[in-house]
């Protein structure tokens, strides 16, 4: 890529337009919005997307970054500005048109017709990361009493203005949705034949309401293999369809946020270069301000606790360890709980098998952690030579089996009370988890230590 940014660039300086069209033409589409966004200068990028052939202009526009997107629009004519609009596929247009400053959404409404304007702020009146926000209208739908030969018909005089031609959709005589048939089905049928009698009826109609949650609507995709999904209104009229490249999209945005939330992050929409300072700090600074007041918890336990730590030879050197390894037992059955609830594979009503199973894992791997633990602390004793007392070895390493066994009973229990809740389970993760098990730990590590104190069986 570098080196045809090069060519271009020399291509550009020397006003070589119709080589450079010439190129253009032998790329895909994809591959020239990633050439667009490689070169520095607005005046480049703009030059470059003015010499796009009109056929594929609104195509590249759709790939390219909303940035250098506002900067084009900013800079082309009215009447390309135009034009852009009319080969836009509407759902494209209204993801770029919610990306945007005020001014930009007037100007390209503007330039845009009344149909399509109208259409447009219908679309811009759905909830956010709704359905209905992500759907589009250019799909093939056509009545359910047509013959095959007037569908195939119709689907070759509109083809070309549709985002998908795959599956067609098939209605009523109010437009609601009764069945689907694939373009193959149609291709393969004899041209007489009823499209009632060969789609796909009720009984295996698969379809989202416009108000659905994007992120239910990825998973009706991917548990049922569809490239696209009917949209339906409340009274069951077929109003549009998402296709498999916005659910994609969907997929790598839900995925994204659940990350930034295992993090403790608030969700950002922006590239992480793109992303101001001041978004970064205001993302960050709710969660360490929560964790931190939550970590006080952590030293009051410790306070408490003062008067008997100092006397007790190597019981205040094991607490990093100890919330170390209780942190990261918790961390690790949250991650797998977090997973399995967002692909499905576990539901609220499977909490008592997912507590027991965790729970069996956690003996085994606290009890080898205890054994490995007290071999380490022996080992440790004989090479430095240090006094601690053989009990002191009984206290952490008691301390690190319990404390695993609560923590891998916190991580699993926690995410699927977030989800009992109707929250997001990924909030359950990470730092939260963490902290939460850190409490618990040190709490547990004392309370051990105080009973072998009362009985005499270490020295405080």
């Amino acid at each position: 890529m570098d080196r045809i940014v090069e060519v271009i660039s020399k291509m550009l300086a020397s006003n070589k337009f119709s080589a450079i069209k010439e190129m253009l033409s032998e790329m895909n589409v994809v591959d020239i919005a990633s050439l667009i966004e490689e070169f520095e200068t607005e005046e480049q990028q703009v030059r470059l997307f003015r010499l796009l052939p009109k056929q594929s202009s609104a195509d590249v526009f759709s790939y390219l970054d909303n940035e250098i997107r506002t900067n084009i629009v900013n800079a082309i004519t009215n009447k390309e500005l135009s034009f852009l609009m009319e080969d836009m596929f509407l759902d494209d247009a209204v993801d770029f048109l919610e990306e945007v400053p005020a001014n930009v959404v007037t100007r390209v409404l503007a330039q845009t017709d009344s149909n399509t304007r109208n259409l447009i702020n219908k679309f811009l009146q759905y909830p956010e990361n709704s359905a209905g926000s992500i759907m589009t209208i250019e799909m093939v739908s056509f009545p359910e009493t047509y013959t095959v030969k007037q569908a195939i018909e119709q689907i070759r005089a509109t083809a070309l203005d549709k985002e998908t031609i795959y599956t067609c959709y098939c209605t009523d005589g109010k437009r609601k949705l009764v069945g689907t048939v694939p373009l193959r089905r149609l291709i393969v049928s004899p041209e007489d034949t009823v499209v009632k009698d060969i789609m796909y009826d009720d009984n295996q109609l698969i379809f989202v309401n416009t108000l659905d949650d994007q992120e239910e609507i990825a998973d009706i995709a991917k548990k049922y293999d569809l490239l696209s999904v009917p949209v339906v209104d409340k009274e069951c009229r077929l109003v549009g369809i998402i296709t498999i490249d916005d659910i994609v999209d969907v997929i790598e945005d839900e995925n994204t946020e659940d990350f930034e939330k295992m993090a403790s992050l608030l969700p950002s929409e922006d590239e992480y270069l793109k992303t101001s300072v001041f978004s970064m700090f205001r993302n960050r600074i709710v969660w360490l301000l929560i964790l931190m007041v939550c970590g006080t918890f952590t030293s009051l336990i410790i306070e408490g606790f003062e008067a008997k730590l100092p006397f007790i030879i190597g019981l205040t050197a094991a607490i990093p360890m100890l919330m170390g390894t209780g942190g990261n037992c918790g961390n690790q059955t949250s991650t797998l709980v977090i997973r399995g609830l967002a692909l499905g594979d576990i539901e609220i009503k499977d909490y008592f098998k997912v507590l027991w199973k965790e729970i069996r894992v956690a003996v085994l791997c606290g009890i080898i952690l205890a054994v490995a633990n007290y071999g380490r602390m022996w080992i440790t004793k004989i090479l430095t030579g240090s006094e601690i007392e053989n009990n002191t070895f009984i206290i952490v390493s008691l301390a690190m089996a319990v404390a695993v066994i609560v923590a891998k009973a916190i991580g699993c229990s926690l995410p699927i009370l977030a989800k009992l809740m109707h929250l997001d389970p990924a909030l359950m993760a990470g730092p939260m988890i963490t902290t939460i098990v850190d409490v618990i730990t040190l709490l547990i590590y004392f309370a051990i230590a105080t009973v072998f104190v009362q009985y005499g069986l270490v020295t405080a």
